[in-house]
């Protein structure tokens, strides 16, 4: 049959488009590029928040907190984990094993969250007194946790996790965090360039807790070699018997290998109650919602801050400001 030409074009567009469609069903999509980030990306690169009010009517001094509370797992430990997990990986030291270690709270909370992320089987020994929030993190990220004495504390852990390795070494990795140098170069590599580049290298003081003590070496470490003239001061608790969960009392603490007391410039001790009242400051005149450890902190930094002004001297001094409120909302101490 003659179709006229307007309905012979019609029908080949009609055509044209039914081929379309039909290479549409069949066909994949266009590549789109990579939306978002992956959690672990978020593992560092945590903002300087300033204390205006730990530096009121000091000329030149600036109070300045590293709100590691905003890593992934919710504190400066996700750094330490996640480089131990990974150089682990890299080595083939985890292969066909699970991870082991002693831990006082946010460390087993990271390497839990790394682990889960990662697919690597999580098994810790934890002091019995941990918060009860911290305790339905681990529950929740699903790793293994073995209760240990409270008296001990996390020495007490650390020996139990020893005789664990020891009893089945190709059953577990022990990842030791008070003695692996992956602890404080996740620190060196990390939070140093970081504080560095966010005061543009204007940093004049550091300050830190010590526990395991990475945070406070690797960092320390690599400040002084970028500036020499960096003063760096650790933070210890006043006693043995304390409330600050994570820091160590180094005269009675079974000492961690990785720690190196000739790269404080100064230590402050803080007792556990100075803690708290500064916690308890901080959320209700700076809205800020800290955790104990930051609490002592920034108990340090005010110190260095008042020492700097009575000097007239410039001061810019930064605490690394390990985790929020969140993990002690249980605690008597807020009713007090």
């Amino acid at each position: 049959m003659n179709w006229p030409l307007h309905a012979k074009r019609v029908r080949s567009s009609r055509a044209t488009l039914e081929l379309n469609a039909a290479s549409a069903a069949v066909s994949p999509a266009p590549a789109v590029d990579a939306l978002g980030v992956c959690p672990l990306q978020r593992v560092g690169n945590t903002p300087l928040l300033r204390f205006e009010s730990l530096a009121r009517g000091m000329l030149h001094v600036q109070v300045l907190g590293k709100a590691e509370w905003l890593n992934p797992g919710g504190s400066v430990k996700d750094r330490a984990a996640f480089n131990i997990i990974e150089t682990a990986l890299r080595s083939g030291a985890l292969r066909g094993k699970r991870l082991l270690d002693a831990i006082s709270g946010n460390t087993g909370i990271a390497y839990a969250m790394v682990g889960a992320a990662r697919g690597v089987e999580v098994t810790l020994c934890v002091p019995a007194n941990v918060s009860a929030e911290r305790k339905r993190i681990l529950a929740a990220y699903g790793a293994e946790i073995i209760w240990t004495d409270p008296q001990e504390g996390t020495d007490g852990a650390i020996r139990l996790a020893r005789q664990m390795h020891d009893a089945e070494p190709d059953r577990y990795f022990y990842a030791d965090q008070y003695s692996n140098d992956a602890n404080w170069l996740a620190h060196y590599h990390g939070t140093a360039a970081e504080i560095w580049s966010q005061t543009r290298g204007a940093i004049t003081h550091f300050i830190a807790g010590v526990g395991t003590s990475g945070t406070f070496v690797g960092t320390t470490r690599r400040l002084k070699e970028l500036n020499p003239k960096v003063r760096a001061i650790s933070v210890q608790p006043d006693s043995a018997f304390h409330g600050l969960e994570g820091l160590k009392h180094m005269p009675t603490a079974m000492v961690p290998r990785i720690y190196d007391p000739s790269l404080a410039n100064a230590m402050v001790e803080v007792s556990t109650e100075a803690a708290y009242e500064m916690v308890k400051r901080m959320v209700r005149t700076a809205g800020v919602l800290l955790g104990v450890s930051a609490g002592a902190a920034l108990v340090a930094a005010e110190k260095v801050a008042q020492q700097a002004a009575a000097s007239d001297h410039v001061a810019v001094i930064v605490a690394v400001l390990p985790d929020s409120g969140d993990h002690y909302l249980s605690e008597n101490f807020w009713n007090e």
